[in-house]
């Protein structure tokens, strides 16, 4: 009850003029909190849509990268394959300054063999890079030598630096198991003496 008597008499105490004006900041305050509401929402959305459309962009190269990736019928990388890996290590490393991207540290876990295969994987990270950038080390690493593929990536954009994102890459290149040459080889000497009797 006190602040509602408190109210009448300020009430009855101004003037007409400064009720009027009481009256229009009541209905001024609230339009313009929903003005500023509606603006920060449109800002967000708006930020959103940008994050999206880079994010877009990215799949696109990336699916561009994969679709040009997988061995056509035609290739010849199988029977040209060696016996030894090529020094994955050195190898992304010359892709990177090609690039123009430093790489901090790269993860290199033991090679495995299965199938009659040898593979090599690195894996590392690539922080504030440009798309454009991210998409020139990417041909570089997988046209520059038949057996060397991206055979993971994870891309995020990077907070911050909106422009910019960052990557987590897996590279592997492969190589003939070198029992698999040897028995081949002893094979086709079989075959030979065979053929000679």
């Amino acid at each position: 009850m006190a602040i509602r008597e408190r109210a009448r008499d300020f009430w009855d105490r101004i003037s007409p003029r400064e009720r009027m004006l009481v009256i229009l900041a009541g209905v001024a305050a609230p339009l313009i909190l929903a003005y500023w509401l509606g603006s920060s929402i449109s800002d967000g959305l708006g930020k959103i849509e940008t994050k999206n459309e880079k994010m877009r962009k990215a799949l696109k190269i990336v699916a561009d990268l994969k679709a040009r990736g997988p061995v056509q019928a035609s290739d010849d990388t199988l029977e040209k394959m060696g016996t030894e890996l090529l020094p994955l290590e050195s190898y992304v490393q010359e892709a990177a300054a090609t690039s123009k991207i430093v790489i901090k540290s790269i993860q290199s876990p033991p090679e495995v063999t299965r199938n009659k295969f040898v593979t090599k994987s690195v894996k590392f990270k690539l922080e504030d890079l440009e798309l454009e950038q991210l998409k020139s080390f990417l041909q570089e690493v997988e046209t520059k030598s038949k057996v060397v593929i991206v055979t993971d990536l994870d891309i995020a954009r990077d907070f911050k630096e909106p422009k910019k994102v960052d990557a987590d890459l897996e590279v592997t290149t492969y190589a003939r198991a070198k029992e698999n040459a040897a028995g081949s080889s002893g094979s086709a000497a079989g075959s030979a003496k065979k053929d000679d009797k």
